[in-house]
């Protein structure tokens, strides 16, 4: 106890740090800048450019435009928003029933993400598809509990159709995506893919425009974006989108790859000798080895095929028999194990 500071010390020794009489820049480090970080929170960067998500939304409202018009028979003024990253208990604030809550699966990326459609849209599509104008009631005079018709669940599905290909057709550059509907809520406080203070990717698109913009949400929790945040990361944007010149680029790779020269080597078969026998080895001298029934074409070193020896027209040439795979088995080898 001896070894503690007395309250007058205490005292003394707050005074002095307080008037500048008792150094505290002292010791290692005392310049380093340092910024506080909260472990408990998650990194709401990815890692990637968000840019990425926005190509992808760029690109996946063109095709749900063009999909809503097969559809509904009109042209509906789709826009993509800036994506935004934020807490799901903060976005969930903004949102009140009815809305068209979908929760969706899109494999092979885990957990599930939201579709949330503004019902105003479901009204509107729903006037248009039966030859309307796109006229919509109040919504704000729904109760919360208030259900979809059965007509109107109907123009839900055909919407939510439009979107699964549009949005699938969108990664496809990325990774292939299924997708799966999960359940559909009118609350989206019932749609829990996320706990409250988890960070979840807010995509919203703007359908319409003036009193008749309303938007749909795709909305994708931190944990389901973060297993491909490298894919994300090293995404290349192609330009315009334009899929003929991605057709053709595609073409002239890889017509310029066949045309690359390789080396094949050929290999008869293979010994074990000493390295006395290596060491005493002389001109002349013969060393006996098992003449496999089929030659291995090596390329660059790496076991591509087994082949015939023989010759055509006086030259010695292969046949190619069977492929081995990257661990060096033929097709009967893999058939039997």
């Amino acid at each position: 106890m001896s070894d503690l500071l007395s309250e007058d010390e205490l005292k003394a020794l707050s005074e002095g740090v307080a008037d500048g009489t008792i150094p505290v820049d002292t010791g290692y480090n005392t310049r380093t800048k340092v910024k506080k970080h909260d472990l408990a929170s998650e990194d709401s960067t990815l890692g990637v450019n968000l840019s990425s998500i926005e190509m992808i939304n760029e690109r996946f409202i063109r095709l749900f435009r063009l999909g809503l018009v097969e559809v509904l028979r009109s042209t509906p003024k789709c826009n993509p928003n800036k994506v935004e990253i934020i807490k799901y208990g903060d976005y969930l604030k903004g949102k009140t029933a009815p809305l068209a809550v979908n929760m969706i699966r899109l494999n092979p990326l885990r957990g599930h993400s939201l579709v949330v459609i503004d019902p105003d849209i479901i009204f509107q599509s729903l006037d248009v598809f039966f030859g309307g104008i796109g006229s919509t009631q109040q919504t704000g005079a729904l109760p919360p509990t208030r259900l979809f018709t059965p007509t109107e669940n109907r123009i839900i599905k055909l919407i939510i159709e439009v979107f699964f290909e549009s949005l699938k057709e969108a990664w496809a550059p990325l990774i292939e995506l299924e997708t799966e509907l999960a359940s559909s809520e009118i609350n989206p406080q019932f749609a829990q893919i996320a706990d409250e203070n988890d960070l979840v990717v807010l995509c919203r698109f703007d359908v319409g425009e003036g009193e008749k913009k309303n938007a749909i949400d795709l909305v994708y929790p931190y944990a389901t974006l973060k297993p491909i945040r490298d894919l994300l990361r090293n995404r290349v944007a192609t330009g315009d989108g334009n899929e003929l010149s991605d057709k053709q680029w595609s073409e002239d790779l890889n017509e310029a790859v066949s045309e690359a020269s390789v080396e094949l080597s050929v290999v008869l078969g293979q010994l074990t000798a000493t390295y006395k026998t290596l060491m005493t080895a002389e001109m002349g001298q013969i060393l006996y080895f098992k003449k496999e029934e089929l030659a291995r074409v090596d390329v660059y070193n790496n076991p591509c095929f087994l082949a015939e020896l023989g010759s055509v027209d006086s030259q010695i040439a292969i046949k190619i028999k069977d492929s081995l795979d990257m661990l060096g088995l033929s097709k009967k080898e893999r058939n039997n194990g």
